[in-house]
C-alpha cells in the first residue's frame, strides 16, 4: 500500500512525471473548510493508505499549519507526517512530485518522509527577477538592493541549495553577470521546469540551459498563485532544476543508511525523524567484547595504580595536543 503524499495546495501539484505517478491529496485551506470536516478527510485518507505525508511549505499562511497540527492532535495519530520545506514554490513542487514518484516504491513511510530533507538539496530552484528589492526569503547586499530599483535591472537568484544573487547584464539575454559571475548549478544531470510571470525573458532557456548542460527538452508549467509573494516581485520566470528519473531518486533514498527513531519507532534517514520530528541520538560507545576481558585501569603496584606508563604518554605526545579529546570530537 504507497503513502500518501498530501499537499496544502494546488500550486504543489505538478503533472505526472509518468502515468505510474500518484496523484498528490489536497487538503482545502482552512478558510473554506470547518474542522471537523478537515478530521473527516485526513481520516479517510488514513483509513486508504495507512500513513499520510503533507508537504506544507515554510511560507504557508500560520493558519495552514494551525490546521494540520490541530488535525492531528484531534485525531490522535502518529501516522501523519508534516513535512516543511523552504523552497520556493515551484521547487516544492517538484519535491512533491519526486515524493509521489518514490511512494509507490517499496520505502516505509518514516523513509519517505525524512527523505524530503535529502531530496530538496538537489533541486536547483531560483529565478530571474526584474527586482529584489522586496525580495526577502533569500539573502540580498545593499548593492544588489540599490541596483534593484534601476529600471531594466535583471537579476538571477538562486534560493537553494545555496542562496545566490547575479545581476544580469545589460541585456538579460547576456551570459553572467555584470562582473563575469554565473549562478552555480547542479554536477549531475538534470531537466529544468520553467513558470512563466510577467518578466519577458529568455535567459533561462539561452543562457542557464547550455551553462548547466541541462541535456533534455525544457518543460514548462503555470506559474504557481504564491510565487509573486515569496519572490516579492510579479515581474519573473521561475525555474528549477531537478532529478527526473526514477530509478536515480531510488538509489539516492536508498543509498542512506536507515535508522529507528527512538521516539516513535519509525523508520528514516538522516539526522532526524520525519513523523514526530525526534533528533536522531548521538552515537554510544561501542559495545564491549565478549570475548575479551575489559583493559583495567592501569598497572598496579601495592594496590597503587601507576597509570598507562611513560610510553603511552610519548605515543600521546607524539599525536599532539588534540589526541586525548579526538574521542569527543567525533558526531
Amino acid at each position: 500500500m504507497p503513502t500518501a503524499i498530501a499537499v496544502t495546495s494546488t500550486d504543489l501539484v505538478l503533472p505526472p512525471a509518468d502515468p505510474n505517478t500518484p496523484q498528490a491529496a489536497v487538503l482545502p485551506p482552512p478558510e473554506t473548510r470547518p474542522l471537523d470536516a478537515s478530521v473527516a478527510d485526513m481520516q479517510q485518507l488514513l483509513a486508504r493508505y495507512g500513513h499520510v505525508v503533507v508537504v506544507c511549505p515554510t511560507a504557508a499562511p500560520t493558519a495552514v499549519e494551525h490546521r494540520l497540527h490541530a488535525v492531528r492532535a484531534l485525531l490522535e495519530s502518529d501516522r501523519i507526517a508534516l513535512v516543511k520545506t523552504d523552497l520556493p514554490p515551484l521547487g516544492a513542487a517538484v519535491l512533491v512530485r519526486q515524493l509521489r514518484q518514490l511512494s509507490g516504491c517499496d520505502f516505509s513511510p518514516g523513509v519517505l518522509a525524512s527523505a524530503a530533507r535529502l531530496l530538496a538539496h538537489y533541486i536547483y530552484a531560483g529565478a530571474v527577477l526584474g527586482s529584489v528589492s522586496r525580495l526577502d526569503r533569500v539573502p540580498v547586499s545593499l548593492g544588489s538592493h540599490l541596483k534593484g530599483w534601476l529600471p531594466g535591472a535583471h537579476f538571477a537568484v538562486l534560493a537553494g541549495p545555496t542562496p545566490q544573487i547575479v545581476r544580469l547584464g545589460s541585456r538579460s539575454g547576456s551570459g553572467s553577470g555584470a562582473g563575469g559571475e554565473a549562478l552555480a548549478g547542479p554536477e549531475f544531470a538534470t531537466e529544468l521546469l520553467l513558470a512563466r510571470g510577467q518578466l519577458q525573458t529568455d535567459w533561462p532557456t539561452t543562457t542557464l540551459v547550455p551553462r548547466w548542460r541541462i541535456p533534455g527538452p525544457v518543460h514548462e508549467a503555470p506559474l504557481p498563485a504564491s510565487s509573486p509573494g515569496w519572490w516579492g516581485t510579479g515581474k519573473l520566470v521561475e525555474f528549477a532544476a531537478y532529478l527526473p528519473d526514477l530509478s536515480v531518486l531510488y538509489q539516492l533514498v536508498s543509498s542512506v543508511r536507515r535508522e529507528t527513531c527512538h521516539w516513535c519507532g519509525m523508520e528514516l534517514i538522516g539526522d532526524r525523524c520525519g513523523f514526530c520530528s525526534a533528533p536522531l541520538p548521538p552515537a554510544g560507545p561501542p559495545p564491549p567484547d565478549p570475548g575479551g576481558r575489559a583493559p583495567g585501569p592501569g598497572p598496579q603496584h601495592g594496590g597503587r595504580t601507576l597509570g598507562p606508563g611513560p610510553q603511552a604518554d610519548a605515543r600521546t605526545r607524539a599525536l599532539g595536543p588534540g589526541a586525548r579529546s579526538a574521542r569527543a570530537a567525533l558526531p
